[in-house]
């Protein structure tokens, strides 16, 4: 297992399985099962390893089948009340 620090805070970075948001071309798609390289104290994800993977789950977005839903709040909410 690899362990470093965490080039912002200096954090123990260990491995991890996450669930990312991937950015490409205007959309944002969720990847779950992403080995990803994770800071416990300031919660930096590293993915440098993974990228060429997710941009071809990316390219490949069509044939994805399950759709996720979550509530979305505005942050001018906290205003109105």
């Amino acid at each position: 297992m690899q362990r470093d620090k965490c080039e912002y805070c200096e954090g123990l970075v260990e491995e991890a399985v996450r669930r990312v948001p991937f950015r490409y071309k205007k959309e944002t798609i969720y990847v779950d099962n992403v080995p990803v390289r994770v800071c416990r104290r300031c919660g930096e994800v590293y993915y440098e390893a993974v990228y060429k993977k997710l941009e071809k789950i990316a390219e490949n977005r069509k044939q994805i089948k399950s759709k996720v839903t979550f509530p979305l709040g505005d942050y001018r909410m906290a205003d109105a009340q």
